[in-house]
């Protein structure tokens, strides 16, 4: 690719002779760009009050109630700025979210789907050294559950839509914007539902953006990478059910159900699996090589996978199909041998590897052992070389002169598994630039979740210039 160097307020337009640039209005090779001050200021706030709304999913326990709340404040946010968005319910009026469309300048333009989740994982407040729903700002940074996932890229949405519909700002796609819930405990009343039942809303989407990709990742000062999501692992969670002869704990007994299930899970547990290259995961490796200056065809990527922290771990879990023990259940007194006993298994298969992950299961249980499916979702992955991530690279160097946007798998899953299933290509550019000594991927789920403010005021800049020229 050919990249035009472009003046400090322009976006460079990407030029490649094999695939089009985004048929963007230019000015002598570049698209002017003028910065929303105003977004920058206000995304601090809704932050805040994102955060301040306990939007905890307990899955389907009536105690997840703080999606609507959530819904409403986000539509309320809209309609301030001058926006009409809908506020829709799934499959109970507890189960909500937002949708709106905003007009592109070219009608032409296939429309891009901007989505973030306001639902978050719980909290147990005495854990934390900050109240987990207060969103106090200490130390340069916003604490609180949900800071990194994802009220902080739902806020930065906010912030930008709010900052055009004052100004008369357009992007040039139409962007289909979505604040959904249940993202945290399985889709099924979220994407998964709109998917089935509000095809509506995906007219026109061939492309969405959403988590979890975009933060940088320093290597030394004059180079940081910025990983984009282009590829998830898929899901396989699944129950593993031994039976057996009930009996008295004080007696010979060789049909234990709870023996046959530990000699079933030890298996699945220790079992080695092999390294499995993927196109996502091969071209981020080439990258990670060229930075640290290492091969990563062998040992080395032991090496460069210690230096990452937590976002290592990610790594080495991309490398390979996972299967990991989560759950145990069996029995009810001490002295009685119990019929059944039951395990839990988180699996992840890489995408290609399906089959291979489904066979080496039922190979490493053995016939006593019954499989059953929990919960089986897609692997994705998006191609890399398109104008569209040429882009997210280009407004990346904008605003940071340091950054180089390298393609990354995860090894979770998002909302992106329900959005791919209508043809739509997915990817994760939620852009912060973050502190060169903070452990990013600890944030998830983990206590003391909290993000820079200076990061959420790049991440403003960084999207408003993506999404005006996508």
């Amino acid at each position: 690719m050919v990249q035009r160097v472009a003046a400090a307020a322009s976006i460079p337009v990407p030029v490649d002779a094999e695939r089009p640039a985004p048929a963007v209005v230019v000015q002598d090779g570049f698209m002017p760009w003028e910065p929303l001050p105003e977004a920058e200021a206000d995304v601090v706030e809704l932050t805040q009050g994102l955060i301040r709304i306990d939007s905890s999913n307990y899955g389907d326990s009536p105690l997840t109630m703080g999606e609507a709340e959530a819904a409403d404040y986000c539509a309320a946010m809209l309609r301030e700025a001058g926006w009409e968005p809908e506020v829709f319910t799934t499959t109970s009026s507890s189960r909500a979210g937002v949708y709106l469309r905003v007009p592109g300048t070219d009608a032409t333009a296939p429309a891009l789907l901007l989505h973030g989740h306001i639902d978050v994982v719980p909290a147990i407040a005495s854990d934390w050294s900050h109240p987990p729903f207060a969103a106090e700002v200490d130390e340069g940074f916003i604490w609180g559950r949900g800071a990194v996932d994802m009220k902080d890229m739902c806020a930065m949405i906010l912030a930008v839509v709010r900052a055009w519909g004052r100004t008369g700002v357009r992007p040039r796609r139409e962007v289909v914007v979505l604040f959904l819930p249940d993202e945290e405990a399985g889709l099924r009343h979220g994407s998964q539902w709109l998917v089935r039942n509000r095809p509506d809303m995906f007219d026109r989407v061939t492309e969405a953006v959403g988590e979890v990709g975009g933060f940088s990742l320093t290597v030394r000062d004059d180079l940081r990478l910025y990983p984009i999501q282009t590829a998830e692992k898929g899901i396989r969670w699944l129950r593993l059910r031994a039976s057996g002869r009930a009996g008295h704990g004080s007696m010979i007994h060789d049909d234990n159900a709870v023996s046959a299930l530990c000699a079933a899970v030890t298996a699945v547990s220790s079992h080695s699996w092999p390294v499995r290259r993927t196109k996502t995961v091969d071209r981020f490796l080439d990258e990670l090589a060229d930075a640290y200056g290492v091969d990563v065809t062998g040992v080395g990527i032991e090496e460069v996978v210690r230096t990452l922290g937590t976002f290592g771990a990610l790594v080495g879990a991309t490398l390979r199909n996972t299967a990991n023990p989560t759950m145990l259940d069996a029995g009810y007194k001490h002295n009685v041998i119990p019929t059944e006993a039951t395990a839990s298994i988180d699996g992840r298969v890489l995408p290609g590897f399906e089959h291979e992950f489904d066979d080496t299961i039922r190979a490493l249980v053995g016939e006593g052992i019954v499989v059953e499916t929990v919960v089986s979702d897609i692997a994705i992955e998006a191609p890399f070389d398109t104008a569209t991530v040429d882009l997210m690279a280009s407004v990346l160097r904008q605003e940071d002169s340091a950054a180089r946007a390298v393609p990354y798998m995860i090894s979770g899953g998002t909302d992106a598994k329900s959005f791919s299933t209508l043809g739509i290509a997915c990817y994760g550019f939620s852009p912060l630039k973050l502190p060169a000594d903070i452990d990013y991927w600890r944030m998830f789920h983990g206590v003391d979740e909290r993000v820079p403010v200076d990061g959420l005021q790049f991440g403003v800049r960084v999207l408003d210039r993506f999404l005006r020229a996508c």
